[in-house]
Formats: structure tokens, sequence, C-alpha cells
């Protein structure tokens, strides 16, 4: 059979050699998988990495950083999702049915809440809202409807860090499935698993990415049933990664320690500096005395932590005031997120802080994620926009 210039070059006979090894894994782009035959395509199974089915199941690319993401975590499974909301919300309708309730703690991520204030309270699963700081109100409100209890450490705005540890041992005590949102740690500073967590969560776009230019998320497990469970879910819901952003996220995880570090020092050291400055009214950073919950953080993070914390500004100054500090920095740029090599600022207006009844300070809160750049000009860039707000 004579085939014409385009038919070869789509059915081209050649076969690289096996044997190629660089330090940088390939990057496999599929949605159809092909077969050598029918046999093959009937006997494999995409629910245990055992051979490859269609693209959104996964390609080499997309396993070997499930593989690394669960390594990091000290887990046996990882799954891959969009975003980390994606995450989120996989793990949640796996393990929640019409009549079931979930438990979310009060320093929750907003969109997680919103979530179970809206879809899944129209399919019949209710929510109760933790004191995130008190062990003993989780225990009173864990009830036989409770199937699932979201914790997260710090609280990413307030920056209050809980007894998780504690609230992972009432959750096995009450036969109840945990589920913590570990992206503050950015799989260095704190052993999800260690203190007894059943599922750990992150979004990668954070400090794995390290480049602010990802989106992606992860939910790490032990358990081969509950991996099945956020497995199947995901494969309904037609949840995807793309081979790229899977490849960025492999190219930054060997400095992922380095730049976890590099944050914390600089963040440590502008957070000191503005905790000393008369218009912060509270420095909120789990490693410094004072900030709630600096003893479990002492407990259970070896010392560690990320380069993101917030401050209360002095009660005198306006929600305008703060505005225009925000605008007059320079190297700090506005805008959501962590972990990525620009320096972050968000200014929130209280009601935006969704907080039990632990808040009581009057001032309005600013969030900082430090970057990588120099600490001395991070430092004086903060100081000419405090000038300015005054």
């Amino acid at each position: 059979m004579t085939e014409k210039k385009s038919t070869g070059l789509i059915h081209h006979p050649y076969i690289p050699p096996a044997g190629f090894a660089s330090a940088q894994p390939g990057v496999f782009k599929a949605s159809t998988v092909i077969y050598k035959d029918v046999a093959a395509m009937r006997a494999r199974d995409w629910r245990y990495k055992k051979g490859y089915t269609y693209g959104l199941h996964g390609t080499p690319t997309t396993f070997l950083l499930e593989e690394k993401i669960a390594t990091l975590e000290g887990g046996k499974h990882c799954v891959l999702f969009p975003s980390g909301l994606a995450a989120i919300a996989n793990v949640s309708m796996a393990l929640l049915s019409s009549g079931d309730e979930v438990l979310i703690p009060s320093n929750v991520y907003g969109p997680n809440k919103a979530l179970c204030e809206n879809e899944f309270k129209r399919w019949g699963v209710a929510h109760q809202v933790y004191d995130t700081m008190d062990p003993a109100d989780l225990e009173r409100r864990i009830g036989p409807k409770t199937k699932l209890v979201w914790l997260e450490a710090p609280g990413s705005v307030s920056m209050e860090f809980p007894p998780v540890d504690e609230q992972a041992r009432i959750c096995r005590q009450k036969g109840v499935t945990s589920a913590l949102d570990n992206t503050w740690a950015g799989c260095i500073a704190l052993d999800g698993f260690a203190i007894g967590c059943d599922i750990v969560v992150h979004a990668l776009t954070k400090y794995p990415s390290g480049g602010a230019d990802v989106l992606m998320g992860a939910a790490v497990t032990r358990d081969d049933a509950l991996n099945e469970k956020i497995k199947l879910a995901h494969m309904r819901i037609g949840f995807g990664v793309g081979a790229n952003d899977a490849e960025a996220i492999l190219r930054s995880l060997p400095s992922l320690e380095i730049r976890y570090a590099a944050q914390d020092v600089a963040g440590r050291e502008l957070a000191a500096w503005l905790q000393s400055r008369p218009e912060v009214a509270q420095l909120l950073h789990p490693a410094f005395a004072g900030s709630p919950g600096h003893e479990h953080w002492q407990r259970l993070c070896g010392g560690k932590a990320a380069g993101l914390f917030s401050v209360v500004l002095d009660a005198r100054y306006s929600q305008a005031q703060v505005d225009r500090f925000c605008d007059a920095l320079k190297l700090f740029k506005l805008g959501y997120s962590w972990g990525g090599p620009v320096s972050l600022v968000v200014p929130y207006e209280m009601p935006q802080i969704r907080l039990a009844q632990h808040w009581k300070h009057k001032g309005v809160l600013v969030r900082f994620s430090i970057g990588l750049e120099d600490a001395a000009d991070l430092r004086a860039d903060l100081e000419q926009a405090l000038e300015q707000m005054k």
C-alpha cells in the first residue's frame, strides 16, 4: 500500500532508542493513549498506575509528580488537581453525601467555607464552623452525621496556629476522617500524617511551584480505600492537569527546601522590624511569641515557618490610610497567593476576615508574602510606604 506523505508522517515507524537520561524528566503530553492490541486495552486499570489509559488519568509526567509529592508528604498516594481549591472540593465530594455533615475551622480558607454555604448546602450536606483554637469545641460538635473534618494550620490571613495534633486525635477517637489543608507548610514545616491526619491537601500553586505561574493542587493519603474514593471522584468530575504545568513544578521541587528556608529567614527579619514600629499594633506570625498558637507551632514545626505573616496596624489609621500604604509600596505588589519570587501585600477589611470570637483587634490587617528579593530592599520599601501612610 502506497501512503501519501501526510499519512506517512503521522504513522512514521521510527522509535527513538531506549536508555536516554537527563537531569530533568521528559514531558509527555497526551489525551489519547495508544494500545498495542485490544487485549491490552481491556486489561489496563487506570486507578493503580500500572498502565496508561487516557491522558486525563495520568501520563509518565504526572505520575512522577504525584509520586514525588507523596514522598515529600510522607504519604503513599497522591492525586493531582488543576488548583488547590479543586483538591479541597474533590476531597469533600468524594467523602460526603446528602444528609452528611462536614466541620470546618473558624480560620478556614474562604472558598472552602463558600463551597459549604452554597453548593453543599444545595446538595443536602450540612456544615458547622468550630473554634479552631478550642479542641473541646470541635469535640462537642462532632456528631453521628459528621463524616469529614477540615483542619488548617495556620489561618492563611489571621495566622493563628491551632493544636492540629489534638484536633486530629479527636477525629481519630470519634472515627471521623480528617483532612488538613497544609499549604502553608509547603511540604516542609508540618508533617500532617505524623500528627494523625487522614488526608493532606496542598495548593501546589504556592511553594512547590515557586514561580507564581502555575495553578495546581494535590491530595495525599496513606490509606488505599481513601485514595480510591478520591481517585474515583476525580475521574467522574473530569479533573486533569497539563503536562507543562506538571513539568514546571517538577523543575521547581529540587529548590523547594532552599526557597522555603530563604523566605522564612527574610520573613522573620521583616516581621521583627515591623513589630518594632509604632504603626503596628500586633504581629501575627506563628514563629513569634505572642502570636496566637505560637506554642503549637513550636511543638509541631521544628522551628520552620513560611515567609507569610500579617500585621494589625494601629487603630488610629483608617482603611483609606492603610490602602494608601499598600499603594505606595513599590517592590511589594498587590496580589493574592504566596510562595513566589515576588513579595506581595493584601489589605483586608475586617468583615473579610472570617474569624471566631478570639479576634480582639480593632485596626486594619495587612498580610505580607515575602518573595526572594533582598530583605534590606524590602525593608526600605516598607519604611517609605509607612511614611506616606501618615
